[in-house]
């Protein structure tokens, strides 16, 4: 999912200058995928709750692979803001479904290491393009690079649609002992879902997520072009030096998600262990991203990028995570209404600084952006409170399990 989102962020150059565009109008391009994406993440979780992750998550990554091969295919802005579009589109529905799989098959005391080695591995994938899009570049036009990907995601499709299965009882390699430690399937029914009064309960967690999701679309959309046109480096350049920014993100859902699980075993406090690695997050992030604006030095950018990004992965387990501890009854809606607000950042985040460094002709001012609304975001964090589980008519004591 994560390698054809990004591709073209390392492409952007070929194709800025392939289908004469502006930095505007590629900061639209990058964020046409939001559209569809952000509005999925509600109606996705929904579907991902009614239909099952498997024929779900099976479904977005066919749409995935079609619509990436046919970006090779663009012929200007407005197909490729079109194929774009089909890319978020497809995309929507795919994590908080995946979150839906998650409350089945990870018990409870793991949620918070399960969303962070799952964002791990999304964010292997973010530090892996760059550099294999440069590589492929070097043999092919960007058009076939797109194709290729594509083309290598359904390949991925099939082994894991043979594989994966809706409910663990139904595996043929789970144990008894797996078993024993999973939710009750009773829990995991299809609920007639509260609409209104969840999005109420979600909607600090929302807010705060996009405060988050403001600066990485900053990272995922701008930074191999960043390199490119304020460094001067070469395409191939840029790509290493991206993955080297990217790579910390690996590292930060990991740390993020081992120290939100280890602080719940040793506090039993949700707050402790969602809000204060979530606010970590964001504190470290700011900080790290002041000397960017305030040096013009490679060595010194590429290292407080990659320290800015580490933090703010931070927040990526604690936070998926904080829907099924609020609500784990409704998983797959709860965590696409809290990452509905990821959406919307992706609509205003590339666009706007695309927008800016035209009009500015600096760099500066939208970083200065994100460093506003990571301190907004900070704030608002340390007033969630995923210690209060919601409940309804039908089912009020529902709670995640804590660890004795």
């Amino acid at each position: 999912m994560f390698v054809t989102r990004v591709n073209i962020a390392t492409a952007a150059p070929l194709i800025k200058a392939d289908l004469s565009l502006s930095n505007t109008q590629l900061g639209l391009v990058f964020s046409a995928f939001a559209i569809p994406y952000a509005l999925f993440q509600l109606i996705g979780g929904w579907i991902g709750d009614k239909l099952g992750p498997r024929l779900t998550l099976s479904a977005c990554c066919a749409l995935v692979g079609l619509s990436t091969m046919l970006t090779g295919a663009a012929g200007g802005f407005a197909s490729l803001f079109v194929l774009r579009l089909a890319v978020g589109f497809a995309q929507g529905a795919a994590f908080p479904t995946a979150t839906r799989a998650m409350s089945a098959w990870i018990p409870a005391r793991a949620w918070g290491f399960a969303q962070g080695i799952t964002h791990a591995c999304g964010r292997i994938g973010n530090a892996a393009t760059p550099p294999l899009m440069a590589a492929l570049l070097l043999f092919v036009l960007w058009r076939r690079a797109f194709a290729i990907l594509g083309l290598a995601s359904l390949v991925w499709l099939i082994a894991w649609a043979w594989y994966f299965r809706n409910d663990p009882r139904e595996h043929p390699r789970i144990t008894e002992m797996d078993l024993a430690t999973l939710p009750e399937p009773g829990s995991h029914d299809r609920p007639v879902i509260p609409w209104l009064r969840l999005a109420r309960r979600m909607l600090p967690v929302t807010l705060v997520d996009f405060c988050y999701g403001w600066t990485l679309w900053l990272f995922l959309s701008w930074i191999p072009a960043f390199f490119f046109e304020n460094y001067h480096l070469n395409l191939q350049s840029s790509a290493l030096f991206s993955a080297g920014v990217l790579s910390a993100g690996v590292i930060g859902d990991t740390v993020g998600g081992v120290a939100t699980d280890r602080l719940l075993r040793k506090t039993g406090s949700l707050l402790v262990a969602r809000r204060w690695v979530i606010v970590t997050g964001f504190l470290g992030a700011l900080i790290f991203l002041c000397p960017v604006v305030l040096f013009h030095q490679l060595a010194v950018t590429t290292v407080c990028l990659s320290l800015a990004f580490f933090f703010a992965e931070l927040i990526v387990a604690p936070i998926w995570a904080v829907p099924m501890d609020i609500a784990p009854r409704y998983a797959g809606s709860a965590s696409g209404m809290m990452n509905f607000g990821f959406g919307l950042a992706g609509l205003v985040s590339p666009s706007s600084f695309g927008y800016l460094v035209d009009r500015t002709g600096s760099w500066v001012f939208p970083f200065l952006c994100s460093i506003l609304l990571l301190l907004i975001g900070a704030v608002m964090a340390a007033r969630l409170r995923p210690d209060k589980a919601f409940s309804d008519e039908c089912d009020a004591t529902l709670t995640p399990l804590l660890p004795n």
